[in-house]
């Protein structure tokens, strides 16, 4: 059962808020920048001065200052601000700013139409206007284009503006999105599809399985269980290989020895083949059963219970195990580890490992010789050795050792079936360490298990 996980941890997660939050942002900052040069360039564009300056003469010589000032009062709040100049004098008071209002003078008399926008969005216009009577008058206007767009149409044009935005970017924002999380599922499904046609060297590329989110993960995770599941399946494939190759030489010897056997005039003329036979049976049975452990360790092991183990009276223990065979063999069995050095692991397979590295060790040592076996500390991991006399093994052999069924050029020296080793290093590896194997000075082979400590 696993765990609940908090969204918050999750890299998607926040690269999915992120992405909206900043869209809705950006939507809200041209949303405003937008409306504002929308407004100011439709107000310009709606100012027509001309007419300003004819409809204010009207309204002079049609209602005098009163009418005027009614009508000035109306363009004011249509956001234009106007006035009308005769003889050098205004007819009616209007607010100006101070350097506006102090080139108003130069303006008029210069005597001709003037059209300027001093700041964005403020307009000044000087029109010279000629009444019914001939009477020439100057307009003098300003307009600013918030102020002839009304708070409720200027609101109007945000949101229009806004919506309008979103909605482009939210688009855009969720094909990237999209795009973003649909590309790498592909790659899975299409890894996954391959991986069911038989495919096991099927990986998730680069591109996906180097992303820092859960996809990533997810791509490294698939990768992981592909190279598990193509390891898997081909050593399976060597291992039947490998196997049936062994076993047919047993199994044609047993059809010899029982043919000369049914072929026997005696008994006693039979029984050597059968004792013969008795021998490859119980060889086949040996190896039958190297082959089963072997391959639960290369299945990993599920539920191997781990414990507390001592190295040291674990080494005495499989040394005096081994006493009786090294006494046949003249071979002397000597231990030098002391203290107290532990690690967490399985009793019956670390005991498994020695005495295959012990009894490995007894067979190639030649009589009267000596194995060392020691354990030690050795930069934060358990290191044990074990190193005997015999005749070493090429250096070109060395990487060779620990694969399933392999022999060497000193198979001849001693009888197996080239499992012993490759048990150990899979032991070795179900306990997180490693081994290795070189030729010692002075003559013998030395291998070296470093497990890491309780």
């Amino acid at each position: 059962m696993t765990g609940f996980k908090s969204p918050l941890r999750s890299p998607l997660f926040w690269r999915l808020l992120l992405s909206f939050c900043a869209v809705t942002l950006l939507a809200l900052f041209l949303g405003g920048v937008l409306t504002r040069r929308f407004i100011e360039y439709s107000s310009a564009q709606d100012i027509d001065w001309p007419s300003i300056a004819q409809s204010a003469t009207q309204a002079l010589e049609a209602g005098g200052k009163e009418g005027f000032e009614t009508w000035a009062r109306q363009e004011r709040r249509d956001g234009v601000d106007v006035t009308l100049y005769e003889n050098g004098q205004s007819l009616r008071e209007m607010r100006l700013p101070s350097s506006i209002r102090a080139q108003v003078p130069e303006w008029l008399d210069a005597e001709r139409d003037i059209q300027l926008e001093p700041w964005p969005g403020y307009y000044v216009a000087v029109q010279q206007v000629t009444g019914s009577d001939g009477t020439v008058r100057e307009m003098v206007a300003t307009s600013s284009s918030r102020a002839r767009v009304s708070p409720r149409m200027r609101q109007q044009i945000f949101l229009g503006v806004q919506l309008g935005l979103s909605l482009l970017f939210i688009a855009i924002a969720g094909w990237w999105v999209a795009r973003s999380v649909a590309r790498p599922v592909e790659a899975l499904r299409d890894a996954t599809r391959r991986m069911a046609a038989g495919e096991f060297s099927t990986r998730v590329g680069t591109p996906w399985k180097g992303k820092h989110d859960e996809l990533g993960q997810l791509s490294r995770d698939f990768n992981g269980m592909a190279e598990r599941i193509e390891t898997l399946i081909v050593h399976e494939r060597g291992v039947l290989q490998d196997l049936s190759h062994e076993l047919r030489s047993p199994l044609a010897r047993l059809h010899l020895i029982m043919d000369l056997a049914q072929h026997s005039t005696s008994a006693n003329e039979a029984a050597p083949h059968f004792a013969h036979a008795e021998r490859e049976i119980m060889r086949l049975d040996r190896m039958t059963g190297e082959m089963l452990a072997l391959s639960r360790l290369e299945a990993g092991l599920p539920g191997m219970e781990r414990e507390h183990v001592a190295l040291v009276p674990m080494i005495a223990e499989r040394v005096d195990a081994a006493a009786l065979d090294a006494q046949a063999r003249q071979v002397t069995l000597r231990q030098t580890g002391r203290g107290d050095i532990a690690i967490q692991g399985s009793p019956l397979l670390l005991e498994r490992a020695l005495d295959n590295l012990i009894s490995n060790a007894i067979k190639f040592s030649p009589e009267g010789g000596e194995i060392l076996v020691d354990v030690e500390l050795e930069q934060g991991m358990a290191a044990l050795r074990i190193r005997d006399h015999g005749p070493g093994v090429p250096e070109e052999e060395l990487g060779l050792m620990f694969r399933p069924f392999y022999r060497g050029s000193n198979a001849s020296r001693a009888e197996g079936h080239g499992l012993g080793l490759a048990i150990v290093q899979r032991v070795v590896q179900a306990h997180g360490g490693e081994i290795e194997a070189k030729n010692a000075e002075g003559g013998g082979l030395e291998i070296v298990m470093r497990l890491p400590l309780a």
